[in-house]
């Protein structure tokens, strides 16, 4: 993620002095160290690291009552503890950015360690052992959703891929569009199943990292409970192609690694793969209809079509 230095905090600092005096009590040998701040750039609330200058080691904090994208008229306070549980709960089953501390007073700040490392981006970029990571993400992702087995809301899903339309500036006819073939999905079998679970939900390979060849997972505030696996699966698979689209050429040459994401997922078993992949493409839509809100004319009408596309060809 790009960052760049904003401040150096020095003791009597309020908030430095709470993370080295409680946050880090045990971690940190020299208690007078200065802590160096580098801000993120790219996020939907104010997110720092904090590097303790001689100890080798930094963390991350994100402030819940300083946001920055579109949503800012939430309860700061609540979204700070409702992460944090989700976090602990995710960090029970697979490798994420452990949750360290919350505290209200600084702008309802939640403290995570921070994961040194290359972003999942960064592979799609080099593609440079790109299968073996994708391996290590769907074995991740699968054994997050295996073991928070819920009940399950469709409506839920249909819900949010409205929202998503409802962010985009879409003609009429093509809405309209949207709306007849989302209601076909809504009335066929497609996404009915017995349980939902726990996914991760904004999988953005910037929310990745690989760090001693293993998967990490960071921001969990927009996770979900109760819904379809194949979300994840569909987002990612999505960021793929569209990542592909812009700097390889074209999307169809993710398909490849698409195919191997999701068979690794299916663990190898040839019915589940079947089952996953007809569900795909509905989610698959979604997140180019994701992606196309940061997009502006000519490429947002791509992945708009390309959504529909993928919406037209479930059956």
């Amino acid at each position: 993620m790009a960052e760049c230095h904003v401040n150096t905090l020095k003791p009597g600092d309020p908030f430095r002095d709470w993370l080295v005096e409680e946050v880090m009590e045990h971690r940190v040998r020299d208690k007078n160290c200065c802590v160096k701040v580098f801000k993120n750039g790219s996020s939907s609330h104010t997110v720092c690291r904090y590097h303790f200058e001689g100890e080798n080691f930094s963390v991350m904090a994100k402030f819940f009552a300083e946001p920055t994208g579109r949503l800012k008229n939430y309860n700061a306070c609540k979204a700070m503890k409702n992460e944090f549980k989700k976090l602990e709960l995710a960090a029970s089953l697979i490798n994420v950015a452990r949750p360290l501390a919350i505290n209200k007073e600084f702008n309802c700040a939640l403290v995570t360690e921070h994961i040194p490392g290359k972003p999942l981006s960064w592979y799609f970029k080099s593609e440079k052992n790109l299968y073996e990571k994708l391996t290590g993400m769907s074995h991740m992702l699968r054994k997050l959703h295996d073991n928070t087995r819920s009940s399950y809301n469709k409506e839920n899903e249909f819900k949010n891929y409205h929202g998503v339309l409802d962010h985009l500036t879409l003609d009429h006819s093509t809405r309209e569009t949207f709306n007849r073939l989302l209601g076909e999905c809504w009335y066929s079998d497609l996404l009915d199943r017995k349980h939902g679970c726990m996914i991760h939900r904004d999988v953005h390979p910037s929310n990745y990292i690989f760090y001693k060849g293993q998967p990490y997972a960071l921001d969990f505030e927009s996770s979900w409970f109760h819904a379809n696996p194949v979300r994840d699966l569909g987002i990612l698979s999505a960021e793929l192609k569209n990542y592909f689209e812009q700097n390889k050429g074209g999307g169809g040459k993710a398909e490849p690694y698409i195919g191997h994401f999701l068979w690794e997922y299916s663990g190898g078993d040839e019915k589940n793969f079947m089952e996953i992949t007809k569900v795909l493409p509905f989610y698959m839509s979604l997140g180019l209809l994701r992606s196309a809100r940061l997009h502006h004319e000519v490429y947002q009408g791509y992945l708009v079509r390309e959504a529909m596309a993928c919406l037209k060809a479930i059956r």
